[in-house]
């Protein structure tokens, strides 16, 4: 049995990371979050030229028909360096809602656009997975849609949207009566509260499709995470290496050394975790929910952790914008409470396994 990365899956990690660096360094995602940008349509562009949001989506209609530990490690590049990018909703939930759930001809419709990066797509899923809140909740009637939709995901200037109601059924919907940003700690993520007032949509089969969006979603955000994690902790032990205090490098110093192995003994057993829970979606789906929940949880706690103390690692240049660091610090945090923080996460695990009503 292999545990390791296949010779393609690394070739696509490396791929990823090259182009990466060119398009999305620092300063263009710095001109993303201060220039309020609805997308970075230029990032995206780039991205579809490497066949990224084809990941998922079947040969036949013009992708790659990979599966979702190539999507983790896509996301896993892609929260390395923050890049401000509609992969989740685009490439990885409405390509998975149309294969689980949509009919020959809404496949025939969409895939092929959004394999070829043509049509960008957002989610409104959290209220029947995370909870409502302000009176939110999707209700659908007629092939309408009514209600309001909190945290949707890549919402924005998206062509297509997969919608969640009160039920957790799924829709298709070309846009929303209102779109409205709602304020987040990441800049470079843009979040959405989409309204509907009758607004037509067409209904995706009900065999629990939703759940397996959920599992995909926690499994696409703990892989951002652990990205944004890696990157933290390689600037503190870079930093480390070259800051002098006292006539050596701070690195020298056992208090120092001790933070930056902390952060690596946490981080490398989460990455198991996180590429066994996108292996099991396609390979176990008998493990899949609770594995999913756990990388979600777990990745969640541990990102705190490293955010906290690579910080720290810096001192106080950590904090200015400048650095850039607080990027990083704040895509962590977003990805802890998005669809659950870990509280909520480990709830819905309980219950998985008949240990909470």
């Amino acid at each position: 049995m292999r545990f390791a990365l296949s010779e393609d899956q690394t070739l696509l990690q490396d791929s990823l990371k090259r182009a990466l660096g060119d398009l999305s360094p620092l300063e263009r995602v710095r001109k993303f979050a201060d220039g309020g940008e609805a997308t970075a349509p230029d990032v995206w562009a780039g991205l579809s030229e490497l066949g990224l949001p084809g990941l998922l989506v079947p040969e036949e209609h013009g992708g790659l028909g990979l599966g979702l530990l190539e999507a983790a490690l896509a996301a896993e590049a892609l929260g390395r360096v923050v890049a401000p990018t509609p992969f989740l909703g685009s490439a990885v939930l409405a390509p998975l809602a149309l294969k689980l759930a949509g009919t020959d001809e809404q496949k025939r419709a969409w895939l092929p656009k959004l394999a070829a990066g043509e049509v960008t797509a957002g989610a409104a899923i959290s209220e029947p997975i995370a909870g409502a809140r302000d009176g939110a909740g999707v209700s659908a009637e007629g092939g309408k849609l009514t209600g309001k939709a909190l945290f949707a995901l890549d919402a924005v200037d998206a062509g297509l949207l997969v919608v969640a109601d009160r039920s957790g059924g799924l829709h298709l919907a070309t846009g929303a009566d209102g779109t409205e940003a709602l304020p987040g700690i990441d800049a470079t993520r843009r979040l959405s509260e989409l309204t509907f007032k009758g607004r037509a949509a067409e209904a995706l089969a009900s065999n629990q499709a939703l759940e397996r969006l959920r599992d995909a979603a926690w499994v696409m955000l703990a892989a951002d995470t652990l990205g944004a994690c890696q990157a933290m902790l390689d600037k503190a032990v870079e930093y480390a290496k070259e800051r002098k205090q006292f006539g050596r490098t701070i690195g020298s110093f056992q208090a120092v050394k001790h933070l930056c192995a902390e952060m690596a003994a946490e981080l490398e057993p989460t990455r198991a975790l996180v590429w066994y829970a996108a292996y099991a979606f396609d390979n176990a789906p008998d493990e899949a929910p609770l594995m999913a929940a756990h990388a979600k949880a777990h990745t969640s706690e541990i990102g705190r952790f490293i955010a906290r103390t690579a910080t720290e690692v810096h001192g106080g240049i950590g904090m200015t914008d400048l650095l850039g660091l607080h990027y990083w610090f704040k895509r962590i945090g977003q990805n802890r409470q998005l669809l659950g923080g870990p509280e909520k996460v480990r709830e819905i695990a309980a219950r998985m396994q008949g240990l909470a009503a």
